[in-house]
């Protein structure tokens, strides 16, 4: 672990207990965000990704004016370079997050995510109605040389002083990581022009 890694990981903790937020540029370096780019894409080419539903048990669906985004679940367990990820930044992020905030996280749930040109999801919390577990989402993006006018920001619907509410658009570079306390910040993904790429995860406490 290097010290980068655990300044980063107390500056994302400290904005969710002060402001429910963060966004964290640089978070993964441009080396070890292309090795896992590669992965992802050689996933995407090998056909292992599906279309992404909403809901949960029962009430799983496929609903295109929802989201339009395809997923492919990611399991830390079996070795490569996604247990490194996980042990080396995640980790360490989760363990800042509950000295900070007494959250009791002990789990990270997370998929590989590919918007191609047009996806996009709609407004949405992350948090199931029936199963409160999801406490913060962490989105950490992959793609190279994006530019504003190619889309796909992460927008983030934050509250305001007044009682409104105002927003912040987040653009999905590599190494970029946002994260927030699951439910309670609204959000969504504006369409792009390209394939978009990130890990999307979730830290998780007891159900």
């Amino acid at each position: 672990m290097t010290v980068p890694v655990v300044s980063s990981c107390e500056v994302i903790a400290g904005d969710l207990d002060r402001q429910g937020w963060s966004v964290c540029p640089g978070f993964l370096g441009p080396a070890e965000a292309a090795r896992l780019r590669e992965r992802v894409l050689e996933w995407w080419e090998e056909g292992q990704f599906r279309r992404a539903r909403v809901g949960r048990g029962p009430s799983l669906r496929l609903a295109s004016e929802v989201r339009t985004d395809h997923v492919r679940w990611l399991d830390f367990t079996v070795g490569g370079r996604f247990a490194e990820l996980h042990d080396t930044w995640f980790e360490p992020l989760r363990l800042a997050i509950n000295r900070r905030l007494y959250l009791g996280l002990f789990d990270l749930e997370a998929h590989a995510t590919v918007y191609p040109p047009g996806s996009s999801y709609a407004r949405h919390l992350d948090r199931f109605r029936d199963a409160a577990h999801r406490t913060v989402s962490v989105v950490l993006y992959l793609n190279e040389d994006w530019s504003v006018d190619q889309g796909g920001q992460l927008r983030l619907h934050l509250p305001s002083p007044d009682g409104g509410a105002t927003m912040r658009d987040i653009l999905p570079e590599a190494g970029t990581l946002a994260a927030f306390l699951s439910g309670q910040i609204w959000h969504e993904v504006l369409p792009a022009t390209r394939d978009r790429l990130s890990l999307t995860g979730w830290f998780c406490t007891r159900a």
